[in-house]
């Protein structure tokens, strides 16, 4: 199922993983295989490039990198392809975003002996990147009926959908605002209008797509495999600069 209705579909650069997720998601349709469990996969595949990053493996780190973005996509597409969507699965996948960017970051970190405020200011920029794709994405798909899935503001605990018990719900969500509420109060502070004023054209929401996770990851697998560590970490600095432009580009249409 698509996101956005066909009239205003972009072509996201950070979705690359979404073909093969469907073929996966479609091979476990008819199993006992769950979306937590496609989840937990991705976490054990961000782990082992986490292992190869640190022992200079980067072909086979770059590997389980492209895979886990394949993973993240696909425990999503399986959900919706089982109809079992849940609020346990959904913040899940989320907590382990964050904690496996900040562990990718850590093992840069060691291989390149980078400062590490610019790690943490790296690992601060990639967050507010994926915040600001995020936010004008489910503004998208929520102004033009698309998938809602998501909401654009994740301030009330929700109530557990069937299948899920609430005491994990709640657990989660507690975790997800704790992690996730300083970035979005951030993004929120900086274009609060966003919700109610014109959304970003097609052209430049492919544009903001490389702030999505998918491209974030792919940008460090080829960095890696490139030679080229050592501007991973400038590159997320650099880049999330360009957030302030994107902002402004929105409030002036």
């Amino acid at each position: 199922m698509s996101k956005l209705p066909t009239a205003h579909k972009f072509i996201d650069l950070s979705d690359y993983g979404r073909p093969a997720a469907r073929v996966i998601s479609k091979a476990l349709k008819n199993t006992s295989f769950t979306p937590i469990h496609v989840t937990i996969g991705f976490i054990i595949s961000g782990l082992i490039a986490t292992i190869c990053i640190l022992h200079n493996m980067y072909w086979l780190a770059a590997f389980f990198l492209i895979l886990k973005s394949i993973l993240d996509a696909a425990d999503g597409e399986l959900a919706r392809i089982k109809n079992t969507p849940s609020y346990t699965g959904r913040y899940l996948d989320s907590v382990s975003d964050i904690i496996l960017n900040a562990i990718f970051l850590f093992a840069i970190y060691q291989i390149t002996d980078t400062n590490i405020w610019y790690i943490l200011i790296a690992f601060i920029g990639i967050q507010l990147q994926g915040t600001l794709y995020n936010y004008y994405y489910v503004i998208l798909r929520m102004r033009y009926n698309g998938d809602t899935t998501s909401r654009i503001f994740e301030e009330k605990t929700p109530k557990a959908l069937k299948g899920e018990k609430q005491k994990n719900v709640n657990i989660l969500f507690r975790l997800y605002r704790l992690l996730y509420g300083p970035f979005d109060k951030a993004i929120y502070t900086l274009d609060h209008n966003a919700p109610h004023g014109k959304t970003l054209p097609n052209w430049l929401m492919t544009i903001l797509s490389i702030y999505g996770l998918g491209f974030q990851i792919l940008i460090i697998a080829l960095f890696l495999v490139l030679g080229l560590k050592l501007y991973i970490i400038p590159y997320f600095i650099i880049t999330t600069a360009f957030i302030f432009v994107i902002i402004a580009i929105r409030k002036s249409l």
